[in-house]
């Protein structure tokens, strides 16, 4: 049976985790946490960073890992800027006809309709690469209104 690589999450320090998405991952053993800027991320070849003007994710990069960035807008295009070595890894977009179901208020997003909830940008990547996507919604409030608004089941 063919093992995926762990999913590496890049958290901002002052991630609100009161609203962080991605509560209740941290201790899948599927999943690696670090905190920005005080942690240094694993090697990232044959990872790809979900970003939103990248070429758009398909089947044919399920052996890759995937490597999300999760913070605010603000922080998380800080984070990219200062990302090591962002050469090792390649950047993936998800379909743009998905919509969040996360209430956002944050008025200095770029774009608020492609903005997703970092958890539901993980379980589109998992059902594009064909990954189990059982449990990633388990502690996120707004799990069954985004699966049924994008028409998506969990495998």
């Amino acid at each position: 049976m063919f093992t995926f690589p762990p999913t590496v999450i890049l958290r901002h320090r002052k991630e609100n985790l009161k609203k962080c998405s991605l509560r209740g991952l941290e201790s899948r053993s599927d999943f690696q946490f670090f905190t920005y800027p005080k942690d240094t991320l694993p090697d990232l070849s044959g990872y790809f960073l979900l970003a939103l003007d990248a070429p758009v994710l398909q089947e044919g990069d399920r052996d890759l890992g995937v490597f999300l960035i999760d913070g605010t807008w603000n922080y998380a295009e800080v984070m990219e800027r200062q990302l090591p070595r962002p050469h090792l890894f390649q950047k993936r977009s998800l379909p743009s006809h998905c919509s969040t179901a996360y209430p956002r208020r944050q008025e200095d997003c770029v774009d608020p309709t492609k903005g997703l909830a970092s958890v539901e940008a993980l379980f589109l990547a998992f059902s594009i690469l064909g990954r189990k996507t059982e449990g990633l919604l388990d502690h996120y409030y707004w799990g069954e209104a985004f699966l049924q608004k994008n028409s998506l089941a969990v495998n």
